[in-house]
This record gives structure tokens, sequence and C-alpha cells, in this order.
């Protein structure tokens, strides 16, 4: 039996308006190699000045993980060439980074956690985008000197799912800290993964893979899950030592396996040394003082949630998964619908009804309009049914729930006495069932409300119809 040992890298992407070292707008779709200066050119003389606000937001991430803040932390160059890299070097932090040994815990699904730890979190250079278009290879450099934020676990996770767990906590709070949108599809939230094995009971760490940014929940799973079955099989078959190298590999979705990319370099390598064109970055006591306080996290929007609203620990986990889920929640009750009705509406009705990378913020049914659908069905008006029918209308058109629930006719009859005109046809038609009934066939009771609800084709209030039947038949 094998033990599991992974450590994650995530880039985190940062939200500034500007790069980190010069002024070019970091605006993700414009044209190719237009967001670029002599300073994220790397041309000659062009000296790099550091963005204030990447240390700003350094500091509420190292806050958010209960990390030391390093108030003087250091710049240095690691030297390597790649085509999308016009320095030949990334300016990063090694030695003295601006965040270290912080931690965060994971959730299990019967309650328990996990702590794992992180070892740090630094500000770097990202570099630019190689673009292969057939037999060409294009290079894009609007992304050179874009800040990232570096964030470097220990190997605390024992399997693709801790992996998961792990990397959706981090996601979770880098989203409500508003430091970066996250963004796997376009590159801001990129993962690294290093995975290796061990025999049971061993403390010795065997040789380590990193595979290469992949950019979804789904694929790293898959992507962790293969390779450890690669030096599983590998070490049964006799052949780790050979097989089983320090390298850099990529994962192939479509063969659904690892491939080797190249051998990885040691620190060494990098040739690492002190920035010479940057001060050392000081944090004084009235920049540290501006990130403060920080947003309420999700566990602790979670635990309110539960405390406040009553909702179980998975639906607290679901709502506060993402900032603006819990936004559209809190404004449903804001607005006067119930919280056990609006988890509901909003987790299964509206969610399932978001395709092709609609999310809540894009939906075209607002939180109060959902809200309204709700507070419609809790005072009577419609049924749970016709609500459905209103919100798949309002999904596709722009009008009031009020107006289409008119335009639709699906306004419930209450009325008493159009309620007891229908009852009393439906008892008349069927006197031999209102004779079962009465001489203790209960279970007819239910035929009953159906075809009143049948002769009213759906529109009568079920809770009216239930108290006129049940004194009709005395």
């Amino acid at each position: 039996m094998f033990e599991v040992i992974i450590g994650l890298e995530v880039h985190v992407q940062l939200n500034t308006k500007t790069k980190l070292f010069c002024s070019c707008p970091t605006s993700f779709n414009h044209t190719q190699n237009t967001n670029t200066c002599p300073i994220c050119l790397a041309l000659p003389g062009a000296l790099p000045v550091l963005n204030k606000e990447v240390l700003h937001k350094a500091i509420m991430f190292g806050s958010a993980i209960d990390a030391t803040i390093n108030r003087t932390s250091y710049f240095d160059r690691k030297s390597y060439f790649y085509p999308d890299s016009p320095s030949a070097y990334q300016i990063t932090q090694l030695y003295t980074p601006v965040v270290e040994h912080g931690h965060l815990m994971i959730d299990f699904e019967d309650g328990s956690q996990k702590r794992i730890r992180i070892n740090r979190a630094h500000i770097e250079a990202d570099a630019g985008k190689n673009i292969h278009e057939g037999e060409h290879s294009k290079v894009d450099l609007n992304r050179a000197g874009t800040p990232l934020l570096e964030i470097v676990s220990e190997p605390d996770m024992r399997s693709a799912d801790e992996a998961i767990l792990y990397l959706k906590k981090l996601h979770s709070i880098v989203r409500y800290l508003d430091i970066s949108d996250a963004n796997m599809q376009e590159g801001s939230f990129r993962v690294d993964v290093n995975v290796s094995i061990r025999p049971k009971g061993e403390e010795k760490l065997y040789t380590r893979v990193e595979i290469k940014n992949i950019n979804s929940f789904r694929f790293i799973q898959k992507a962790i899950e293969i390779e450890v079955a690669r030096q599983v099989e590998a070490w049964e078959d006799g052949v780790y030592a050979s097989e089983i190298v320090q390298e850099t590999r990529l994962f192939d979705q479509a063969k659904q396996e690892t491939r080797s990319m190249r051998g990885k370099e040691e620190a060494a390598d990098y040739r690492y040394f002190p920035e010479p064109d940057l001060l050392k970055a000081v944090i004084d006591d009235a920049m540290y003082e501006a990130a403060h306080p920080i947003p309420e996290l999700p566990d602790a929007k979670r635990e309110r949630f539960e405390r406040e609203y009553g909702m179980n620990a998975y639906n607290a986990a679901v709502i506060t998964s993402l900032p603006e889920m819990a936004r559209y929640f809190e404004t449903m009750v804001a607005e006067g619908a119930s919280a056990k009705n609006s988890v509901t509406w909003l987790t299964v009705e509206l969610l399932g009804r978001l395709k092709n990378g609609v999310t809540v913020e894009t939906s075209p049914v607002r939180a109060t309009t959902l809200a309204l659908i709700v507070k419609r069905i809790e005072d009577g008006t419609i049924s749970g049914k016709a609500a459905k029918e209103v919100l798949d209308f309002l999904m596709e058109h722009d009008e009031s729930v009020d107006a289409v629930i008119e335009k639709l006719g699906l306004k419930q009859v209450s009325d008493s006495g159009a309620l007891e005109k229908i009852v009393d046809e439906v008892l008349a038609a069927n006197p031999d069932k209102v004779a079962e009934y009465r001489s203790g066939k209960d279970k007819l009771f239910g035929f009953f409300v159906g075809q009143v609800m049948k002769a009213s084709k759906g529109s009568a209030n079920p809770q009216s119809v239930n108290d006129i039947v049940k004194a009709k038949l005395g």
C-alpha cells in the first residue's frame, strides 16, 4: 500500500489596473502586444518601479490565511530563457517573501477538518504567452509583467480529493478578498501539482513529479489520479528508479495521460541573486492598516448563515462557496423571501437553469426578481409548479413577475366561493367515492383534491382546496 504526497503551487493573477513594475494596463482581451512598454519589454536602461497595490493585496491574503507578513521583503532575479520572457529572467521573491507560514482548513463531508500549511506567498512577474498556430509560433507580451501571487503549500495533501478541497477553499478566499477574478480558463488561477508516492508508514519523501498549468478542478483531479497510478505501477513493476524522475509533465486530457515536458530544474539552475534594479519592499504601519479589516471570509460567512438562517452545513457551504452567490442569497432575504425557500430557488431552480458559462452574476433573473417569485409562492398567489413556469419565462424575457403571472394565467384561485362550487361539482360527480370515503377509506381524500385541482386546471390554491374538501366531507 502506498501513501500519496501532494503539494500545490498556485499562481494567482492579481487584479490591479496596471502591471507589477510599469503603468501598462493588465486588461485581458486587448490586441496582441499593445499593452507593452520599455519596462515590460526589458529594453536596456528601463528600470522597474513596484506597484504599491500589489503589496496591499498580498497583505490581505496573508491576513486571510493567518500568516506571517514580512514588513520588509526583497526581490530576486530568477534566470531562465523562454520565448515569452523578453528579459531572460523573472523578478520574484525567493529568500524573503512577503507572506510566510500560513494555513487554511479544508472541510470533509462528515464535518471533520484538516489543516493544510501554506509555506509562502510571494510576488512575481508573469511571463507573456506563446501562441501556436500550425507550423508557426507567436509571442504575445501583453501579459508580461502582470503581477502574480504564487501560493506554495506544504506537501500536506494525501489524495486528489484533498487537493481539490484545498484549491476550492483557496479559490473562494481569493474571490472573497477580491484580489483576483481567479478565472481558471483565462489563466488568472493556474495550478502546478507536485506528486510523489511512498510506502505507507515511511517518512522519507521520494521523487516528486510536477504537472504544470492545469486549468480546471476536474482536470487537476484526473491528472493526479493518473500520475499516481503511473508511479504505483512503476514501483510494483520494479522500474520506479528509472522511470520516475524529477521532471515537469503535462496533462493530456484527450489521451488521459501525463506526458514528459522537460527535466525539473533545481534552484541552483536558475542562478538566483538579489534583484539589482529594485529597492526592498517595506510595509509601514499605514500600509498595513489600510489592508485591514479584511472582508468576511467564506468560513465565517458559512458559520453566520448556519446561525442566522438556520441552514444546514451543506446548504451553507454551497451558498457561501462564491461571494456573488452569498450576495444573491442575502439580497433575496432582504427583499422579504424566506431563507429556506431562497436556498432552494437559488441552488436548485436558478442554478439548474444557468448554462454555457452564465453565472448568478450574469443571470438574466436578478436576485430581486427571484425573491419576488418566492414571495408570490409564499403569499399564495401562485403554486410552486406555476413559479417554475414564471422562472422559465423570465430566463428568456425581461418582464415583471406579476405581469408574467397574469399573462400566463397562473394566478391561484383562493376565492372560497369559487372553490366551493368546484368542490361541490366534484363530489356530486363521484357519489360512490364519497360514500366509500365516509365509510372509512381515508386514502380517497387525495383523489378528491386531485379532481378539484384538475377541474381548476391547476389554478386552485392547494391549501384552500384541502380545507374546503375536508369540511365538505365532514
